[in-house]
């Protein structure tokens, strides 16, 4: 099975092989994965992170070799943590911008500056991150992405979802979740009561139907922090989420889930 890697910033996935097709993720740089089906101009592939499928353009990534991929998996990968830096690309005297969140494989853990993408070698002098972080360090995280705007199936500051959002800063606290809120809602401990909650935790929010649409992440004094248009922070209590703008309930409430 061959395998893949993201070097470009972030590049679309889409639902089906077509620029026309809805996207439905995004792959940030230095994100691995397996190619389950290949035609001439898209693949379609499976996220190492999260086992994510969707379809590829095959002008967007690098092919690797499997004990590369292997290797990368082996070892964590440190973590871009600024909103956004530069990495540079020396053989080819190339700088382009990398986004929060962006991870820098290296299957040497000796060097912790730089990242590979097969044979081509990045030098990076930013801010990283590496291992588990606290909850307030993950709260901190939180906060970086404040204003950032609502887009189906982002995962940047330039524009994420719900679930991406939380899945982001999961990451960068070190760890990993999946990535649409159903599935987010699968993890961890179920919690009766805000009051029992921690900030971190996750509060997840249902529609008539009972399908869980929405996802936000917990904070100090009942206020929740989430991607509703974009990030911002609202109040929650045991209905849902109340918007103090609007002076009404937007979503509500069915589980709070203790991930850490």
């Amino acid at each position: 099975m061959p395998y893949g890697i993201c070097s470009l910033s972030v590049v679309p996935m889409r639902l089906e092989p077509s620029d026309r097709s809805e996207m439905v993720n995004q792959v940030i740089f230095g994100e691995s994965f397996q190619l389950i089906e290949r035609r001439k101009k898209w693949s379609k592939v499976r996220l190492a992170h999260d086992q994510y499928e969707g379809w590829l353009d095959n002008k967007q990534f690098d092919l690797i070799e499997e004990q590369f991929y292997k290797d990368i998996q082996a070892i964590p990968a440190r973590i871009t943590a600024e909103m956004i830096e530069i990495i540079a690309e020396p053989a080819d005297n190339q700088f382009f911008p990398v986004l929060i969140g962006s991870l820098l494989p290296n299957p040497d853990p000796k060097h912790q500056k730089g990242a590979w993408i097969g044979k081509r070698k990045f030098e990076f002098d930013g801010v990283s991150t590496l291992g588990k972080r606290s909850r307030e360090e993950l709260v901190n995280f939180a906060y970086q992405y404040i204003g950032a705007p609502y887009l189906w199936g982002g995962r940047t500051p330039f524009g994420l979802d719900c679930s991406g959002f939380t899945q982001m800063v999961y990451r960068l606290a070190g760890y990993t979740i999946p990535r649409d809120s159903p599935q987010q809602a699968t993890r961890g401990l179920t919690l009766s009561f805000i009051e029992e909650s921690e900030p971190g935790d996750l509060a997840f929010f249902d529609n008539q139907e009972g399908q869980i649409v929405h996802v936000g992440i917990i904070l100090e004094d009942n206020y929740i922090i989430h991607a509703s248009g974009k990030v911002r922070l609202d109040r929650l209590d045991q209905t849902g989420i109340f918007n103090p703008e609007t002076g009404e309930h937007t979503h509500k409430l069915r589980v709070i889930k203790k991930i850490i």
